[in-house]
C-alpha cells in the first residue's frame, strides 16, 4: 500500500506505515524515527588531502544544514544514520570543532546511532551509540542490502533514477522500495550516485519496485529498470 503525504511518499514494509521524504530521509512515524544514509562527511577534506581537484569546502555544512531542517521540523526521538556517514575514519576526527559542537547539539536529548559503514568501519570519537546494524522488529537498519533478508532499510548504494519531462530529462536521487526493502538516497552533499537501472539494484528489487525521487514534492514512479 503507498499514497502520497505531504512533502513525503507513505508506504508500508513489514506492515510497518513510513514515510519517504522529498529531503531524502526515511521517516517512521509511530516510532518518531528519523533515518538518513551516506551523509559523507568531510568528502571535500579527503578529496583535497588524497590530490583530487578541490571541491567547494561547504559540503559538511550544507549537509549539516539540511540535515538540522528535517530534525527541527519533524523532533524525532530517534536518528539513524544509516552508514558512511564519514568519508572515511581520518575525515571524521579531521571534523572542525564548529562540526564537532553543531553534531552534539543535533544529537542533545535524543537517541542517536551511527550505524557501520564501509567508508567509516571504525567507532567515530562523537556522541551516540555505534553498532553494525540495528534490529527493530520487525525492521532491521544496516548499511548494505542482504538480499536473503526482508523488513531491511539500508543505503550504500547512493540510487538516483531519471525521469523524462516534455522539456528535459530529470535525474535525483531516490528511495527504492518494494515488498522486502527500501534503499535509501544518500543525504550527504556531492555523493554522486548509483543509476536505479544498474544490474546490481535491478536484481536487489522486485520487478514491482518504486523509485521515490527527491525533491520539493517526493516523487514516486515505477523503478527505471
Amino acid at each position: 500500500m503507498t499514497h502520497t503525504h505531504s512533502g513525503g511518499h507513505r508506504f508500508t514494509l513489514a506492515g510497518q506505515s513510513l514515510v519517504a521524504l522529498g529531503a531524502g530521509a526515511l521517516w517512521w512515524p509511530d516510532q518518531r524515527l528519523l533515518c538518513v544514509s551516506d551523509l559523507h562527511l568531510g568528502k571535500s577534506e579527503r578529496h583535497a588531502r588524497r590530490g583530487g581537484a578541490p571541491l567547494p569546502p561547504y559540503e559538511t555544512r550544507d549537509t549539516l544544514l539540511r540535515l538540522q531542517a528535517v530534525i527541527e521540523a519533524l523532533q524525532p526521538q530517534s536518528v539513524i544514520c544509516l552508514g558512511d556517514s564519514f568519508d572515511d575514519t581520518a575525515a571524521a576526527q579531521s571534523l572542525g570543532e564548529d562540526e564537532r559542537l553543531w553534531i552534539a547539539r543535533l544529537q542533545a536529548g535524543r537517541r542517536w546511532i551511527w550505524i557501520e559503514g564501509n567508508h567509516d568501519p571504525g567507532p567515530v570519537d562523537l556522541g551516540g551509540a555505534h553498532m553494525a546494524e540495528l534490529p527493530l522488529p520487525p525492521l532491521c537498519f544496516r548499511h548494505i542490502a542482504d538480499p536473503a533478508q526482508s523488513g531491511e532499510i539500508s543505503g550504500h548504494y547512493h540510487p538516483k533514477a531519471a525521469i523524462r519531462t516534455r522539456i528535459r530529462t530529470v535525474s535525483r536521487p531516490c528511495f527504492l522500495i518494494d515488498g522486502d526493502r527500501v534503499i535509501l538516497p544518500a543525504f550527504g552533499t556531492y555523493t554522486g550516485g548509483l543509476r536505479s537501472s544498474d544490474t546490481v539494484l535491478s536484481r536487489l528489487m522486485r520487478p514491482e519496485a518504486l523509485a521515490v525521487l527527491t525533491g520539493p514534492t517526493a516523487l514516486p514512479v515505477p523503478m527505471p529498470r
